[in-house]
């Protein structure tokens, strides 16, 4: 693989498969990492969440 083929473009999932097996897509990472932060939020505020906004420990509320 030469340092510059991504210039060329070409085939990615072929690329995907061949250079980037058993890594995690960015799609993959950015579900997962929305997944816990929901699982976080509704583990924090409960049936309450969305219901009324959050006071913030600094400023104007």
């Amino acid at each position: 693989m030469n340092a510059l083929d991504w210039l060329k473009g070409g085939n990615d999932a072929a690329l995907a498969k061949s250079n980037y097996s058993g890594r995690e897509s960015a799609t993959d990472r950015a579900a997962r990492l929305r997944m816990a932060n929901h699982r976080r939020r509704v583990v924090r505020d409960g049936d309450a969440a969305g219901t009324e906004p959050r006071r913030r420990l600094f400023g104007r509320n």
